[in-house]
Parts: structure tokens; C-alpha cells; sequence
């Protein structure tokens, strides 16, 4: 499907795991970076989270000579969705525009937060060697927002500890849902999430474990692709990819996973690095 000008909506994700990185000969296939897509919109560039598939990410579009202009979106602000910034060669790039939003922190804090963890004695002080034009304010999670003409985003809170936020994103037409990093309550749906979800082209969300896991992980801010599936269902949506794989998840493992969601709801998909997705 395409806009009214012929330009395709295309999402390519460059991290899919949560906690932190794995690289390794068992997680080739879907690959070990953290959370990170890229999303365009037309001629709009949004990217959803900031983990350490920001790093590649920002590789390749160094390669395409032009100067970077995006809206970064973050769900929340724990190590493995903003590890990548420091690492995104862009920020260090004359010419850059570099939109920060986020929603789970008022923007002082969000500023506070993304400043620590670019600074010693974490990092180096980045920021005073960027070179890119960088803003950062929270989206208020009661009002939508139109980051860019014909590109409106609203938020709901999730569940996870520190707080979360999921991105209902629409543009022209076309909805994609990113709900990362909540945890449900079993046998009831969470109304914010059904609200993010409904009737969109895609619903990206957090099957970081299953429902035999579950259990034993009660307060750690995560879902299941089971309840993915339920979510689906019940909004309408039209494809949903599964996401915040589980550090210590296999690719054989991912695979069976993968297989049984697909049984559970036909079209149902596990993201990998380096899938590439058209709306």
C-alpha cells in the first residue's frame, strides 16, 4: 500500500531483543542488537527506540550521503533502548536534525536521563562533541501529536517498572502500533494497549516471554506473544510481529515460537534483524 504521492511506507528493524545485546552464533538469524527500528513515512524518517541497533542503523544512512533529518521516538529510557546514541554517527555530523521524544519522564527528566547516560563516567561526554542540531521533550500521553504533516502520533502508559509508553503511529491511511516493554494482567486486556492497537496495519509487541514463563516473571514489565495474539484478535489488527525477543532466546528457539504463533494467528511473524516490512 502507498500514499497519495506513490512513496511506500517501510519499516526495516534493526534490533529486536531486549536486556541487553547477544551477539553469537545462536542468534545469527534474528540477530542480538536491542530494540531500534527505522520507519519511513513518505518522505518522513521516524525511529522507534534507541538500543543498539541505532548503531547500524546509523551506518547505513551515513552511506547515503545526505544529511539525516528524524523524529526518534522512545518507549522508555532503560540501557537497552538508548545504548545505541552515543553510537549514532550522525550525532556527530554537521547538518544533522535529530528530534528525541519520549513520554514515560517529563521532558526534564527525559533530558536528565539521556544526558547521564552520555556523560562520564558513563560515556564520554558526547554531547559536547556532537555536532547535529538535538532536541528533547516528552509528548504529552493525553493529546496526540503531529510530529510532521500528514505524521500524527498518540501514546498510552504501559506497565514497566520506571514507566513505559506505546506509539499508535499514523500516517495518510496506515496505523502501526509499537507497544514494547508491558506487562499484562492475565485475563484482562489493558485498555491503553487495545486503544494503541485498534484496526492497525501492524501491531509491533513484547513476546519477550511465553506463557509458561510467565509466571515466574510476574513484575518484570514483559508480555507474551500469547497475549500478542489475544491483543490482535480483539483490535482488529492486521499483521502482528513479534518483538523484545528475550536475550537468552536461541534462534531454534525463536523459531518454535515463531512456528506456533503463526499456527495461533495466520501471518503472525517474528521480527529479525534486517526484516523489512511495506504497508
Amino acid at each position: 500500500m502507498v500514499d497519495a504521492d506513490g512513496a511506500p511506507v517501510t519499516l526495516r528493524f534493526w534490533g529486536a531483543r531486549g536486556g541487553i545485546a547477544v551477539p553469537g552464533p545462536d542468534t545469527l538469524r534474528y540477530g542480538g542488537n536491542t530494540a531500534c527500528i527505522e520507519m519511513h513515512c513518505g518522505a518522513h524518517l521516524l525511529i522507534l527506540d534507541a538500543g543498539t541497533g541505532l548503531r547500524p542503523l546509523g551506518e547505513a544512512l551515513m552511506r547515503q550521503g545526505q544529511p539525516v533529518d528524524a523524529d526518534l521516538l522512545l518507549s522508555h529510557a532503560h540501557l537497552d533502548h538508548i545504548g545505541g546514541l552515543g553510537f549514532f554517527a550522525p550525532l556527530f555530523q554537521p547538518g544533522t536534525k535529530l528530534r528525541i521524544h519520549g513520554g514515560h519522564l517529563p521532558t526534564d527528566a527525559l533530558r536528565a536521563a539521556l544526558a547521564t547516560s552520555l556523560s562520564p563516567p558513563l560515556m564520554p561526554d558526547i554531547l559536547a562533541v556532537a555536532r547535529a542540531e538535538i532536541s528533547i521533550a516528552a509528548l504529552d500521553v493525553q493529546a496526540g501529536t503531529l510530529l510532521q504533516p500528514g505524521l500524527a502520533v498518540t501514546s498510552a502508559r504501559l506497565r514497566h517498572p520506571g514507566g513505559a509508553v506505546g506509539y499508535r503511529i499514523t500516517w495518510q491511511r496506515r496505523v502501526v502500533a509499537y507497544v514494547t516493554d508491558t506487562e499484562h494482567v492475565p485475563g484482562t486486556p489493558d485498555a491503553g494497549v487495545l486503544r494503541l492497537a485498534e484496526g492497525a496495519d501492524l501491531l509491533i509487541y513484547d513476546a519477550n516471554f511465553t506463557e509458561a514463563e510467565f509466571p515466574a516473571h510476574v513484575g518484570w514489565g514483559h508480555s507474551t506473544w500469547q497475549e500478542g495474539v489475544r491483543i490482535a484478535n480483539a483490535a482488529g489488527v492486521g499483521r502482528l510481529v513479534l518483538f523484545h525477543h528475550d536475550a537468552g532466546r536461541t534462534d531454534a528457539q525463536m523459531d518454535a515460537i515463531a512456528a506456533a504463533a503463526a499456527a495461533a494467528r495466520p501471518g503472525t511473524i517474528a521480527a529479525s534483524e534486517g526484516l523489512v516490512l511495506t504497508i
